[in-house]
């Protein structure tokens, strides 16, 4: 009897996913024939592909606008047209406003308290409140530090590289260094030198996140495809230890600096003013958190932690290869890595040779490096947005129904011919000369939801590439190629690393 049982459910089980897999044929979709039974992740479960490259991979077998894909049994629609993207993005964010990822905000403020992961007005008041941490005047005052992780920077790898003659770096390891020592700094006030002692509080958190364990994936699947099994998850008591380690820090820091009333220039100390005051002090030279005897929190140290948190794994991760993968770009072009170490050189000297926040600003060439990285390596290949309300696509009988994941193939688009021609070739004066599809460029994401933090991410990408070219050869490559995708995580990441050779610049060519 239990034997028969079984071979019903197996039976069952078969004609259910079967069925499921005929979702977007019976709604009239175009739609890409699925693997059983990982269907568009099938690449990813064989370790043939990341996430990214898989749905890049799928992205290029239409030119339909519109293509329905599983996520394993999950129906998802895949949107390739440039102009609906940025509908869905822009003009009818109202029905698609939220991202489809694991939201627990009463059992769970700690991993979905963040701006990334809140729905709906949730959503809108914490970003309305936090807004605020990234003005001009705020990142001005605090650029003084992210110009002393840089400097360290640059003393390390003097350190590294001989006198005479170069030697092979391998840049995405250093600038993740880079990174999370001004994340440290910048966020959260602490004085580390990663470069020096490699076995602080910060760089153990990003071990945690990176390790390579069989439950960090299923964790992050869930979180971004099955958010309701990541819900059970937590519901079972399986939390991840790297939140728990960042609430710890942010704690820790909190009551020392309200015990010693010390007072520094840090986005912590900004979330304090929202947590104490209910609000971020427009004053830019006031960093005052100080607030009435007993006075309510308007900020639980869950989501300060929560936010802070997110910050830092999308901060140093896209800084780190942002700057990693131009440095390899400039050393395939030689007549492009002249020209942005000349737009560095004069642009300091106009500012008499000192470096500071206006300084940066002015380096026009390098914004155009990085924005052609940026277009070229994504650093998020694919952005996620759900239905929220039935959504008629323009010029089309086709509706999507409420509640369907809708995934955003930025590296497709990046890298399509009809966007931008010769997509594989780095060319940063493709945005100068205006030989590209705008519409399709969107490396922060577009509308209401883009990346609230891009003005500071390219400050600190902009500081540690301008310090490269000011204190250093970027060798050339004998022979020009391509970086190889590595075949895990979302993010886009080097197999093998981001390998150049640099060597030091004598004070004639500095000059």
């Amino acid at each position: 009897m239990f034997l028969l049982l079984l071979i019903a459910a197996c039976t069952l089980a078969f004609f259910y996913i079967k069925w499921n897999y005929t979702y977007w044929q019976r709604k009239g979709f175009p739609y890409y024939e699925p693997k059983i039974p990982f269907a568009v992740l099938d690449k990813v479960f064989k370790r043939e592909a990341s996430l990214g490259i898989a749905v890049y991979d799928v992205y290029r077998t239409t030119k339909d606008k519109v293509l329905g894909i599983y996520l394993m049994t999950r129906p998802a629609l895949l949107v390739r047209d440039a102009q609906l993207v940025k509908n869905i993005l822009v003009r009818d964010f109202e029905s698609f406003h939220d991202r489809g990822v694991h939201v627990d905000d009463e059992k769970d403020p700690q991993s979905s308290g963040g701006l990334f992961f809140l729905k709906g007005q949730d959503w809108k008041s914490l970003r309305v409140t936090m807004t605020p941490l990234f003005t001009s005047g705020k990142l001005k005052a605090m650029f003084g530090t992210v110009e002393d992780v840089g400097d360290k920077m640059v003393n390390y790898l003097n350190g590294q590289l001989p006198d005479e003659g170069a030697k092979e770096v391998e840049l995405k390891k250093l600038m993740s260094t880079y990174a999370i020592d001004i994340i440290a700094s910048v966020f959260f006030g602490l004085e580390v030198n990663s470069f020096v002692e490699p076995n602080n509080v910060m760089l153990n958190v990003s071990r945690k996140i990176n390790e390579p364990t069989f439950g960090s994936v299923v964790r992050g699947t869930c979180q971004f495809l099955y958010p309701g099994l990541e819900k059970l998850f937590i519901r079972f008591g399986w939390r991840e230890e790297a939140p728990n380690m960042m609430r710890e820090i942010v704690q820790r820091t909190i009551k020392m600096r309200e015990e010693q009333n010390i007072s520094r220039k840090d986005m912590l100390q900004l979330l304090m003013q929202l947590r104490n005051k209910g609000q971020i002090n427009d004053d830019d030279n006031d960093w005052s958190a100080k607030a009435g005897k007993d006075g309510p929190k308007h900020m639980s140290i869950e989501i300060i932690a929560s936010n802070l948190f997110l910050f830092y794994v999308a901060g140093y991760e896209t800084t780190a290869s942002t700057v990693a993968f131009t440095a390899f770009e400039l050393a395939q072009y030689p007549e492009v890595l002249e020209k942005a170490q000349r737009d560095v050189r004069e642009v300091l000297e106009k500012h008499g040779n000192k470096f500071s926040y206006d300084a940066i600003q002015d380096m026009k060439y390098l914004d155009l490096c990085i924005m052609e990285t940026t277009r070229k390596y994504p650093a998020l290949p694919i952005l996620n947005r759900q239905c929220t309300q039935d959504y008629p696509i323009p010029n089309s009988e086709l509706v999507i129904k409420k509640g369907t994941p809708i995934i955003i193939p930025l590296l497709g688009l990046h890298r399509d011919a009809q966007y931008f021609p010769d997509p594989m070739r780095w060319y940063p004066e493709r945005f100068e000369k205006k030989e590209y599809d705008a519409t399709a460029f969107m490396p922060f994401g577009e509308g209401p939801r883009h990346c609230i933090a891009q003005r500071m991410g390219r400050v600190n990408a902009k500081v540690a590439l301008a310090k490269l070219l000011l204190n250093f050869n970027i060798e050339l490559n004998p022979v020009r190629k391509e970086i190889e995708i590595a075949n895990f995580g979302i993010p886009i990441q080097a197999k093998g690393g981001v390998n150049v050779r640099l060597s030091k610049r004598k004070a004639s060519q500095v000059a």
